[in-house]
């Protein structure tokens, strides 16, 4: 099953299973708060081991692949080259990223507005996407770097199809064109 369609599922899961939660309860409150506190801690504590493990194994396999252009952005886009370590890094920063903002968006909307069941519903979301993050398989779970794993990663669409970077030779190639064309110039 797709991704995007397991979190779709989860979420509409959990939401069920919330309204029956007590929220009203201080007591069962806390436990909430409390297992939602503890699912951060152990997502940011994992993503900060895989931190620990890629700068460990070092791999400097350089990797070349082709950067799709944002239409949000005129300089997006290009050939990118990289190693497979730096690469590795700035995903599990990406991560990180997006951990750290669900936890201002948690606290923004839980401090603020008062919102219980979404505590529950993003403990379990987020230890849902610790398990599918790439560099997570990769690097902790010991899964070959191939496949769907093969860098640099591709998202993949709810539709089935995967967009991302572009890594055969072609479009390299052409790229590499575009950079030496730019610096003749």
């Amino acid at each position: 099953m797709n991704a995007g369609v397991q979190n779709i599922v989860i979420s509409l899961g959990a939401m069920q299973v919330a309204r029956r939660i007590p929220f009203d309860d201080p007591e069962v409150l806390n436990y909430v708060r409390f297992g939602y506190i503890t699912s951060q801690a152990i997502i940011l504590s994992v993503y900060f081991y895989i931190s620990y493990k890629i700068k460990q194994k070092n791999d400097q396999t350089v990797l070349k692949y082709v950067e799709p252009s944002s239409p949000m952005s005129a300089d997006s886009g290009g050939l990118v080259t990289t190693t497979v370590r730096d690469y590795d890094l700035s995903e599990v920063s990406k991560l990180l990223r997006g951990a750290y903002f669900g936890v201002a968006m948690m606290g923004f909307f839980h401090i603020y507005m008062k919102y219980t069941q979404p505590l529950f519903i993003q403990a379990l979301m987020g230890l849902k996407n610790l398990y599918d993050a790439k560099p997570v398989a990769i690097h902790l779970l010991g899964k070959k770097a191939e496949g769907d794993l093969k860098r640099p990663f591709t998202a993949a669409s709810m539709f089935g199809a995967a967009g991302g970077p572009q890594t055969d030779h072609a479009s390299i190639a052409e790229a590499e064109k575009k950079v030496g064309a730019k610096k003749e110039e």
